[in-house]
């Protein structure tokens, strides 16, 4: 009998730091593409092959390698384990492979847990693919089965669908901290034009290459007050990919890497009515709890409250941890936050202590993440712009801070001017539902 070509006993000398991505790819987001979900997979697959003419799709089975996957929804899908489907039309049947599946933070996960692979030794390359198709269905079941994503005993059968949740945590921000409607409207015009140049998103290949202004956003369409159309994430399909790889074959494979070097987790509560007073936060993080308004009364675990999100701190940390980051602020050289709503985008520069807690409106209006700003932040346009197929949709965020790191964008995006001048470290962030589950990743030339 023939030995395997795999290996499942992790040695303790086959564990490795370094993680590197190799090439990274986007089959552009767009509502509808007219294109089924094998094709656009194989389409970010094939950029993948192109870029690494070193590499084949047969050295998947013969050299030990494997496949994470990821999209969201069955429902959306209109199809019980796509990912099979998949890997059956790649032509990787017999390569080991399985989905990843936690809602909008099914993405990051996938490529966490990709790196984990890696990091484990059990495999030493491994092609993350990630995909969403969001027109199969009339919009009103497609916010369902979105919805559905929330707890359906308590909260989708008293009315909550996502759009209402986040506008919910969104009122409490404004009564907490101060944020203002136009703080909102100016993180969308941010997200937006940033996306101009980007010839992977969505708004520009459907409203055009002009810019928008606060004034555009106040048009836009109520959705949940105080959220308008423009501030809110796109429904897209689209899929995107990542090739990662151990030390030694990510060298063999590209003279331009960037390293995964810090990946992180967490959770919060379901509900989010339950954690203004979870007894689980209490005294976790007293510096945040020590920044309450003395005027509105004081929840048992102030931290995060409805203001803001526990689970993206705790990934955050773990991640900077884990990749040795001392000042965030300091350290790193853009963000790409996951924006489903605008107001995330204030709530996540707190959590992940760019700033103090309240303060997110401030990095806005003083031009800290505009884009050539001390933190860019959101330069693919990302949910709001650059659109949000979701099982895709942090795969794509990552590839957008590889191709900067990597110093591609002159080459991808078609816009040289759109590259920074330097980057050293990027991160990124996706989380599911109203923040239950998040994860971090950290990278680095």
């Amino acid at each position: 009998m023939e030995s395997s070509n795999y290996t499942f006993k992790i040695e303790v000398e086959k564990l490795t730091k370094k993680v590197g991505i190799v090439a990274g790819s986007i089959s552009r987001f767009d509502n509808p593409r007219h294109t089924l979900q094998e094709e656009m997979c194989a389409e970010a697959v094939k950029m993948i092959l192109d870029d690494v003419p070193d590499l084949g799709l047969g050295d998947f089975i013969k050299k030990g390698y494997a496949c994470c996957y990821s999209y969201f929804s069955d429902i959306l899908e209109q199809q019980q384990c796509m990912h099979w489907i998949i890997h059956d039309y790649l032509g990787l049947s017999g390569v080991p492979a399985y989905r990843v599946e936690s809602g909008g933070a099914t993405p990051i996960d996938a490529v966490v847990n990709a790196a984990l692979w890696i990091r484990s030794g059990m495999f030493p390359v491994v092609l993350v693919v990630g995909w969403e198709k969001m027109n199969e269905l009339p919009i009103q079941k497609v916010n369902e089965a979105i919805a559905i994503a929330g707890d359906t005993d308590w909260d989708f059968v008293s009315g909550f669908t996502y759009n209402a949740f986040y506008a919910t945590l969104e009122t409490r921000r404004m009564h907490v901290y101060g944020e203002t409607e136009e703080d909102l409207a100016e993180v969308a015009v941010l997200a937006h034009n940033n996306s101009l140049d980007n010839p992977y998103a969505q708004w520009p290949a459907q409203h055009g290459f002009s810019k928008i202004t606060v004034e555009d956003v106040y048009k836009s369409r109520l959705i949940s007050w105080p959220y308008r159309l423009y501030e809110c994430a796109m429904t897209s399909e689209g899929a995107s990919a990542l090739l990662l790889a151990n030390e030694e074959m990510t060298k063999k494979l590209t003279d331009n890497p960037v390293w995964i070097t810090g990946v992180g987790f967490g959770t919060d509560t379901m509900r989010p009515g339950d954690r203004p007073d979870n007894p689980a936060w209490k005294g976790l993080y007293p510096e945040d709890e020590k920044i309450w308004p003395k005027e509105i009364p004081r929840p048992l675990s102030p931290y995060p409250d409805l203001t803001n999100f526990g689970s993206l701190r705790v990934a955050a940390r773990m991640a900077y941890k884990d990749a040795g980051i001392k000042n965030p602020r300091k350290e790193i050289s853009l963000v790409e936050i996951f924006d489903p709503y605008a107001g995330v985008v204030l709530a996540g520069l707190e959590d992940f202590n760019f700033c103090k807690r309240g303060e997110g409106k401030k990095l806005l209006r003083e031009g800290v993440i505009a884009p050539h700003g001390e933190l860019p932040c959101q330069l693919s346009g990302a949910l709001t712009a650059q659109g949000h197929a979701v099982g895709s949709t942090s795969i794509a965020q990552v590839v957008d801070v590889y191709w900067q790191l990597s110093n591609q964008i002159g080459k991808k995006w078609g816009a040289p001017g759109r590259q920074l001048s330097n980057p050293k470290k990027g991160f990124i962030h996706g989380h599911g539902g109203t923040g239950c589950q998040a994860g971090a990743v950290v990278l680095e030339v």
